[in-house]
């Protein structure tokens, strides 16, 4: 089934759009089955499972980061990862920027937003994106590509679409301010919202559940 469902999503993406397939807690034959179908980027939660499944899965494919990354994490990120996704601060940003130049590496990232502004969640306000895409554009071992955002927890997909329909209005912003091709991935949705955000502009979904079927629970 993991088969079928990979090739499905990825016949019916738009062709402007690129899958993710969000591999948290995968066997490393599962995402396997992913590649086999056509999956050309794998996004890693966690940084203990990534080094594992790269070392069993290699450069055969892409490899998001698509968690919180924590900065003691960063040195042995940016040796793995294609893309991180979820930039959230200045300082990680700075971290990044070090370790990248220390490999000399330029590393493509992504600000993540918190659209719906909810403080207890990781990344940037809507109202600071500008300011904070200014700051860590300076950093030179960093390439600033777009935005993501995770969006709030709503089983209704219909109602996260506002705060995707505002990320995209903030990336269109950035976009007419900068000339240039580096400003261009938009990352949103997941397994139950993944149809909207391409509606509302996405180029870059997440998608695990709708592949993979539910996570077990953990023992």
């Amino acid at each position: 089934m993991i088969k079928e469902k990979t090739k499905s999503i990825l016949q019916n993406l738009p062709e402007r759009a690129d899958l993710v397939v969000a591999a948290k807690d995968r066997s490393r034959e599962e995402i396997k089955q992913t590649i086999e179908s056509g999956a050309k980027i794998i996004g890693e939660n966690y940084l203990k499972q990534a080094k594992a499944n790269y070392a069993f899965l290699g450069a055969k494919v892409k490899w998001h980061f698509i968690g919180h990354l924590q900065k003691n994490k960063v040195r042995k990120a940016v040796k793995i990862f294609d893309m991180i996704e979820t930039l959230d601060s200045l300082a990680l940003a700075e971290i990044i920027n070090k370790e990248s130049e220390r490999i000399k590496k330029v590393m493509p990232v992504l600000i993540e937003v918190n659209s719906a502004s909810e403080p207890q969640k990781f990344g940037i306000f809507p109202d600071e994106v500008l300011e904070f895409k200014e700051k860590v554009s300076r950093l030179p071992h960093l390439q600033v590509c777009g935005l993501m955002t995770m969006g709030p927890f709503i089983r209704d997909s219909e109602k996260i679409r506002p705060y995707f329909r505002k990320t995209k209005e903030i990336f269109d912003q950035i976009k007419n301010k900068n000339q240039g091709n580096q400003w261009k991935y938009l990352s949103m949705g997941m397994s139950s919202s993944y149809k909207v955000a391409l509606e509302e502009g996405a180029n870059i979904v997440r998608v695990g559940t709708a592949i993979f079927g539910p996570r077990q629970p953990k023992k």
